[in-house]
């Protein structure tokens, strides 16, 4: 998750300091100031996702939203949808809500440090077909947080009516990574079972998190070039998760108008690189070199 284009628009290369190191982009000098539990620091209360808690947003931040008919297109093509369809891409109102919650985790009442967010798992249903002509209104809420053995993580709920009727809503969790006491646990891009049949080889280009940050709004450093994401522990820019879910849904057979899609992020996709991408019924992965898993989600009825 990042800061709207406003923060994140590329600026030109800062010039090298003779005899001493360069300085630092200007968003890196507008990160809030960290609590060492990586909690923004705002005294004694956050000194724990516990406390945090406690002062998280309160009511769900809402809007209306039409589709922007050329963005989509746009969002379509770089995810590798097919264009003009009267329904929008399931994965889509993720992107008409992410200024609101951008909105919700810039205020001083969320507790983690929205530079360098890392996206760890979303979950999505759709209720119906989502009309790509049609006005939805939109909210979002941070429902908790919880410990995670590499930080924190939050969970971010968001809903889309049209008419007043719920047609979408999802569950996204994004870790802030900061030093904690727990002990290490099981590597998570290890696979425990049998892995996929592989159907393809995709070669992802340097400049994949750039085109889908475009087109999405969602601009977070750590996805745009090596030096903004070596800012955040990174040694090349990462994947969208969001942009690696829909890549994955675009080639899988259209699975009705009432569905829920659950992915969850195992391990960075460093850009550029090669994945294989595979998939069996409704379930689908992306591994890597030695079998690493980056990506396992699956496609589900929608409940009733």
């Amino acid at each position: 998750m990042c800061w709207a284009r406003t923060f994140f628009a590329p600026s030109a290369p800062a010039r090298p300091v003779p005899g001493g190191s360069a300085p630092r982009p200007p968003f890196a000098r507008r990160a809030r100031p960290q609590t060492p539990d990586g909690l923004k620091s705002k005294g004694p209360s956050s000194s724990t996702a516990g406390r945090a808690e406690r002062s998280l947003p309160g009511a769900p931040v809402q809007k209306r939203v039409r589709v922007d008919l050329a963005r989509l297109a746009a969002y379509e093509r770089v995810c590798g949808f097919a264009t003009g369809a009267v329904a929008m891409p399931v994965t889509y109102p993720h992107v008409l809500a992410f200024p609101m919650t951008v909105r919700v985790m810039a205020s001083r009442a969320f507790p983690l440090p929205v530079l360098g967010l890392v996206h760890t798992s979303t979950e999505m249903t759709q209720r119906r077909g989502l009309p790509a002509d049609g006005e939805y209104e939109i909210s979002v809420c941070v429902e908790g947080l919880a410990a995670h053995r590499r930080g924190t993580e939050a969970t971010v709920v968001t809903e889309a009516r049209l008419a007043g009727t719920l047609v979408w809503e999802s569950r996204n969790t994004y870790l802030a990574r900061h030093t904690t006491a727990a002990a290490p646990g099981p590597r998570d891009d290890v696979a425990e079972r049998t892995p996929l049949p592989a159907v393809a080889e995709w070669r992802f280009a340097g400049d994949v998190g750039r085109r889908y940050g475009a087109v999405s709004r969602d601009r977070n450093p750590i996805h745009l070039y090596p030096l903004t994401a070596r800012l955040f522990g990174f040694a090349r820019p990462i994947a969208h998760g969001m942009w690696t879910v829909a890549r994955c849904l675009a080639e899988l057979p259209a699975g009705g108008e009432s569905l829920t899609v659950r992915a969850e992020f195992k391990a960075p996709v460093r850009l550029p690189g090669t994945v294989t991408y595979a998939a069996e019924g409704n379930r689908f992965e992306l591994r890597g070199a030695m079998q690493r898993l980056h990506l396992t989600g699956e496609v589900q009825p929608a409940p009733m």
